[in-house]
């Protein structure tokens, strides 16, 4: 009697099985090649160009051309629209039905003026389904509308992905029919996919891979791909095989569908858009097909989106968010960038989130969801308190490039004590695809083994979008709970955080992207710029109210204001990590905030009925300072306003053009929050500029002196009545440093610590410091250095009376590729730690690098100032505009410009103008807010309190916009008026 031979040659068996479902081997009489049954031509595909995006109403209304498949059109970013026509032929009664579409664009089929299925090839979308079992009363003639952008799922990068776009890249669809889809193939398919990731990932020290390699060795044996009667075995053998349980202490993974989509990245805010209802109308798809589907997303401004552009497609979803099933996650506006936004705008991103998901929902976010970040601030845990958040989702930190984050799963604690249950799916993914290598990683990777038994799974293309498919779900309902994998459940943030325990705490710090610092300068410019404006609209606005009760407070334009400053910050757009189209966008929107000064001017109206002819007034905002003029001659309309900005040149609310020519120079003691006249305060002591024999220039003005050197460098800095050096022994401040900028391959993002390695100093002197303003008041000197022969460094070093540090107004002409520019403050400082300004509060970093974990932070983020402070002395490095960092040993650094060239390859070319500070001081961080008797006004200086009453300090203050420690009741005020 003939027995079958004992096959045990574990490669033979599985590559065996490979090739039977292979799509490269073997399709001619394989399982893969019987996927696909009958087809046939569509009866007319006729197509209409637009290079705008525009509505279904209006492509609909074009003129349409006959198109035959492969035929290119484009360009990038136009959009090509589809007239199809099909007829379905009698024979394929019974049969599940398909447009079979493969395109190398992104596309949405519409049907009935109605979005119905997003396809993608490369989101693994290349079929709409048009019956899933063909009957007689369904139509068999069949217009659709196929609206294809320009572009593929990440973007159209020339040569790679993260590479600038191609404008000149030309599109086609390589398929378009009608085809017969054999689902019973496509089940069996997916059983000897999972079978055979079991035997891989298993690997040969696990009996349950070999037991799932004889398995699916004998469903080829039982499987005939030309004899579909034969699949019924060979799915049972597939059955019994997942059928076998776990145990109860078995992982469990809380699978929940994503589609992670970047509001801008390698593509347009406008394309995000139609991304979304791509996305988001495949995701009801599925839901109307697989009652326990669910699905997470996040992003308020993203949803207000669909609402705009497709309002059907959103009553679906607000219909599944009642069923529990389509879940608005995070709370937020977008999910923002974690470091750079202040701490004003991160708590608009969550209030603007919470109530637009409360107005459309009826919901409120427990959790906030961050999955792609550059960052995590410290302040976060308290503003998530405070926004009724006590869960956090997020992934990037698994990114880190020298040390492995120890925990998955714990409690983060924030500034003030304020703790957030915090997880990271140790699958290391947001956009995971349901396979086994997946749900294995997941338990591996898990640091937290013994203590949180519980993960989150998410599943979707992500980051351009795509979102779950039916093959993900099918191949987690194989392996819901089969023994030798975690067990798997459709669950939602709710269910999985409410089974997660842990009990440690930590700061985080991502060791990668800290090069987002820097790049693209003009919009963190531009951040923070708004930022202050918004500050200053709500201040004016509600001190208008207060005097004048029928004043109409702006509501709605304030919320579309900060809409669009939330949106800027998103998590590739305030980094400057997208294409050089998003940073056109984002400028834009920028300046669309800065037209909105008019509240400002409302608020001067209401001052005083009295006005004195050509009177001035200061108003101050904390943060900013105001000028206005009452003149006659503007009669009864609105006063005439200026921002005062550095050095000698501001700007006039009713005029763009600068204003340079100074007419005179005051001192004004101005309060914290209010309003004050313009008066005139004499200086305790001028400001004096000497030359002196060997070149030098020296500055004094009672406070501190300082001698600038023939190159623009600081010799000394001295803090006269400490009688304090802060400038370290033969070194020399205000030292600009060029460094080689080439990252592994994240060029906008990274910086990689053996850039350091690089360092040279700028030296060329093209004109060397000369006196520009001199007057008692106000003292500066000019120069100018050649970085290279492409680009310069002009600066103005400027002295004010009574004013306690020195500014340096910068203006760079940049046109340097994949260069670091810094400038270098090395102080006479010691301490193993440096302050650093992040949202509502400071935080500390050493300035050693010991540990790995130390010298991964060679570059960090802080706000507007960072200080160096030992007892009884230190150093404050404050800034206008940049958000960059190093503080190592007794060297201060401020990160100036980036030169990356993907995804942008004109990132930061150009001109920018920035001003920073540097200001020695005799009271350190830990005594300025320990001590109720003394603290650092705004801008620095110190104040003294007694009997409740405030005097200045005979230091006096001096505005520099945009530089925040602390707020103090009155201030003196060196005003530069300009014309």
């Amino acid at each position: 009697m003939y027995h079958l031979p004992v096959l045990k040659n574990r490669r033979t068996l599985l590559e065996r099985a490979e090739k039977f479902i292979s799509d490269i081997y073997f399709t001619d009489c394989n399982l893969r090649g019987r996927l696909y049954g009958d087809s046939c031509p569509l009866q007319s595909i006729d197509s209409f160009l637009s290079s705008k995006r525009i509505t279904f109403t209006e492509a609909s209304n074009q003129t349409f051309a006959p198109y035959k498949v492969g035929d290119t059109f484009g360009p990038t970013w136009w959009t090509c629209w589809f007239k199809v026509t099909l007829n379905i032929p009698e024979s394929w009664r019974g049969k599940e039905v398909h447009l079979r579409w493969e395109s190398d664009g992104e596309a949405m089929v519409w049907r009935d003026e109605q979005p119905v299925q997003g396809l993608s090839k490369e989101g693994e979308k290349t079929s709409y389904i048009l019956s899933d079992c063909l009957k007689d009363e369904e139509p068999h003639s069949v217009t659709l509308y196929v609206e294809m952008a320009c572009n593929g799922l990440f973007g159209a990068g020339q040569g790679s992905m993260i590479a600038a776009p191609d404008p000149n890249r030309k599109f086609s669809v390589q398929k378009a029919d009608l085809v017969v889809f054999n689902r019973d193939v496509q089940e069996m398919l997916t059983d000897f996919e999972m079978l055979i990731d079991i035997v891989k990932e298993l690997g040969e020290g696990e009996q349950r891979g070999f037991q799932a390699l004889f398995t699916v060795n004998e469903m080829v044996n039982l499987c005939d791909p030309s004899d579909p009667s034969s699949f019924s075995r060979a799915h049972s053998l597939a059955h019994t095989f997942f059928s076998q349980r776990n145990g109860d202490s078995q992982h469990v993974a809380h699978a929940m569908g994503h589609c992670h989509i970047d509001s801008a990245w390698l593509w347009p805010y406008e394309e995000t858009i139609r991304k979304c209802g791509r996305s988001w109308v495949t995701v009801i798809r599925l839901m109307e097909k697989n009652p326990e589907f669910v699905f997470t997303c996040s992003q308020a401004q993203q949803f207000q989106w669909v609402k705009s552009w497709y309002p059907g497609l959103f009553s679906e979803i607000q219909h599944y968010v009642k069923k529990g099933r389509f879940i608005p996650v995070g709370g937020t506006w977008v999910e923002m960038d974690g470091n750079l936004p202040s701490g004003e705008s991160m708590v608009r991103q969550f209030l603007e989130g919470q109530r637009f998901f409360d107005r459309e929902f009826g919901i409120h976010c427990n959790e906030f969801w961050l999955p792609d970040t550059f960052g995590y601030s410290a302040q976060l845990p308290q503003i998530m308190q405070g926004s009724g958040i006590s869960n956090f989702l997020t992934q990037k930190l698994s990114w880190n490039l020298v040390n492995t984050f120890p925990h998955n799963t714990f409690f983060w604690e924030g500034l003030d004590g304020s703790k957030v249950l915090t997880h990271f799916p140790p699958g290391n993914s947001y956009e995971m695809k349901g396979k086994v290598e997946e749900l294995v990683k997941t338990v591996k990777n898990n640091k937290d083994k013994g203590r949180a038994n519980h993960s989150a799974v998410l599943f979707g293309f992500g980051d351009g979008g795509g979102g779950p498919t039916q093959l993900m779900l099918d191949r987690l309902q194989r392996v819901q709970d089969t023994d030798g994998l975690p067990k798997v459940q459709m669950s939602s943030p709710d269910k999985l955080f409410s089974q997660l325990h842990a009990d440690s705490a930590c700061f985080l710090f991502l060791e990668l992207h800290n090069g987002t610092y820097t790049t693209q300068a003009k919009i963190k410019q531009g951040n923070r710029q708004c930022e202050t404006l918004l500050h200053d609209i709500e201040i004016a606005s509600s001190l208008a109210l207060c005097r004048d009760k029928t004043f109409i407070y702006p509501v709605e334009k304030l919320q579309e204001l900060w809409r669009l400053l939330l949106l800027n910050q998103f998590h590739d757009v305030i980094p400057g990590s997208c294409i050089e189209m998003v940073v056109d966008d984002a400028l834009r929107y920028y300046e669309a905030v800065h037209q909105n000064h008019s509240n400002i001017h409302i608020f001067f109206s209401k001052i005083n009925e009295k006005r004195t002819p050509h009177c001035f007034f200061i108003f101050r905002t904390g943060a900013a300072l105001r000028l206005c003029l009452w003149s006659p001659r503007f009669k009864r309309k609105l006063p005439w306003c200026v921002q005062l900005c550095h050095g000698s040149a501001m700007k006039s609310s009713r005029c763009t053009k600068a204003l340079v020519h100074p007419i005179w120079v005051s001192l004004v003691r101005v309060p914290s929050i209010g309003v004050s006249p313009v008066g005139d305060t004499k200086p305790v002591a001028p400001v004096t500029i000497t030359g002196q024999a060997d070149g030098t220039l020296l500055m004094e003005n009672g406070i501190l002196r300082t001698v600038v050197n023939k190159d623009g460098t600081l010799a000394s800095l001295y803090l006269i009545n400490a009688n304090r050096e802060a400038i370290s022994d033969s070194c020399h401040g205000n030292q600009f440093v060029m460094f080689d900028d080439v990252p592994l391959y994240w060029d906008a993002w990274d910086v990689m610590d053996y850039h350091l390695q690089t360092r040279k100093p700028v030296v060329e002197v093209v004109q060397p410091p000369h006196l520009v303003y001199s007057d008692g008041l106000r003292g500066s000197v000019r120069f100018t250095l050649r970085i290279s022969d492409k680009s310069t460094i002009t600066q103005e070093i400027i002295m004010d009376a009574m004013c306690p540090y020195i500014k340096f107004n910068t203006k760079v002409t940049w046109a340097e590729s994949h260069k670091f520019l810094k400038v270098e403050f090395p102080v006479r400082v010691r301490s193993p730690n440096a302050t650093y300004e992040i949202q509502f509060g400071h935080l500390q970093r050493p300035t050693h690098r010991n540990t790995s974990w130390d010298w991964a932070r060679f570059e960090v983020w802080g706000h507007k100032w960072a200080d160096l402070s030992e007892h009884n002395f230190g150093v404050a490095l404050l800034n206008d505009c940049k958000y960059g960092y190093s503080v190592h040993k007794n060297t201060m650094t401020l990160s100036l410009l980036r030169a990356p060239k993907a995804p942008d390859v004109n990132a930061d070319m150009g001109t920018h103008q920035f001003t920073y500070a540097i200001m020695p001081h005799t009271v350190t961080w830990e005594q300025r807010h320990c001590n109720s008797e003394n603290h650092l006004s705004d801008q620095g200086s110190l104040a003294l309190r007694s009997s409740g009453e405030t005097r200045p300090h005979p230091s006096g203050t001096h505005y520099v916009r945009g530089i925040t420690l602390d707020f103090s009741p009155f201030q003196i005020v060196s005003l530069l008026l300009v014309f």
